[in-house]
């Protein structure tokens, strides 16, 4: 169960980059399932030629960033539809993932891994490597939430958001679907890559339906977090793709006759569950009381605004104006 959980964790950083595509820039992206086989076989064929595991996981992750500018620059400097960008690259990415290691599979047995101590000292699935994986992404989605408050992540959230609107407001909203579809799909590679480091080897087919997990525990974590602020969406990913594995393994573990190859059908019906979630009664009263509590801490943040604004200049006009040497934070009743 423990090692679920490893995987699920391994998995958030490609989880994360679905986010950034599906959620914020709206943009249904299906590179996914195979940039996260490139990520896997550029570091296998780099630790394998003798390359340093980190530069060949740094590799893998600059890879899959390429592979996100070829479908942005499809669907911006191409005008290709977004979903037929995404198709077009993971097709030209089977034959390149396959040119890349020469053969189908490769093995990373007994190499020098970036998981190779963890692995030696027989933590791989207990709770060290569990804290492990958890820093690392949880670190992943603080650099995340914070590139998404700055200008530029702001301005991919408005092209997501509005395109017209973020045009209008002077955003590169070409130049920003790049960007987003660029840093997605270097996460998705990071995932791949450490994901063949932990299970001991790389195959052409281990990205098949990739983007349905992904989706999956978007929609399921956000079902249960929500959505807004970026902060409580990172998380709810994250949290989403580790519940989305432990789903999958407690569900494999119940003998009730499932076995590895029904994964798929237990992924689709973890999605339709996602799905219907937030049509639930339960579900709808938590985002409805989550919607006023955001809703009263807006107001009052509002008036916290208006009335330092008072007190630094005051209204002219009304009796008894505040005086402006009033320090700040200090507002009368």
């Amino acid at each position: 169960m423990l090692a679920s959980v490893d995987n699920g964790l391994i998995y958030a950083l490609m989880v994360l980059g679905v986010y950034l595509t599906f959620r914020v820039l709206d943009f249904a992206d299906l590179t996914v399932d195979g940039s996260f086989v490139t990520g896997a076989a550029v570091v296998a064929t780099g630790i394998l030629h003798g390359w340093p595991a980190l530069a060949a996981t740094a590799a893998a992750v600059a890879t899959g960033a390429i592979a996100g500018v070829i479908t942005g620059l499809l669907n911006t400097a191409g005008r290709v539809n977004p979903l037929l960008a995404g198709i077009l690259t993971q097709i030209a990415l089977y034959s390149l993932n396959l040119r890349i290691m020469g053969r189908a599979n490769l093995s990373l047995l007994r190499q020098p891994t970036l998981l190779a101590g963890l692995r030696d000292a027989g933590w791989l699935g207990t709770w060290r490597s569990v804290a492990v994986f958890a820093a690392l992404v949880l670190a992943a989605g603080a650099v995340l939430t914070w590139f998404l408050t700055t200008n530029l992540g702001l301005g991919l959230q408005a092209t997501g958001n509005n395109v017209t609107m973020a045009k209008a407001q002077g955003v590169h909203t070409a130049g920003m679907v790049v960007l987003g579809l660029a840093v997605a799909n270097g996460l998705v590679a990071a995932s791949g890559a450490l994901m063949a480091q932990y299970q001991g080897f790389a195959d052409a087919s281990m990205g098949i339906g990739t983007i349905v997990v992904g989706l999956a525990s978007v929609i399921l974590g956000q079902a249960i977090l929500g959505a807004r602020p970026v902060a409580r969406a990172v998380l709810a990913v994250i949290g989403g793709a580790v519940l989305y594995r432990f789903v999958i393994q407690v569900a494999l573990n119940l003998h009730i006759g499932l076995q590895p190859g029904d994964m798929k059908i237990i992924s689709a019906v973890l999605v339709i569950a996602a799905l219907l979630a937030p049509r639930l009664p339960v579900f709808e009263r938590i985002a409805h009381s989550r919607r006023e509590r955001d809703a009263a801490l807006q107001v009052l943040s509002d008036d916290v605004v208006a009335a330092h604004a008072v007190v630094q200049d005051g209204v002219p006009g009304l009796a008894g104006d505040v005086p402006a040497a009033l320090p700040a934070g200090k507002v009368r009743p």
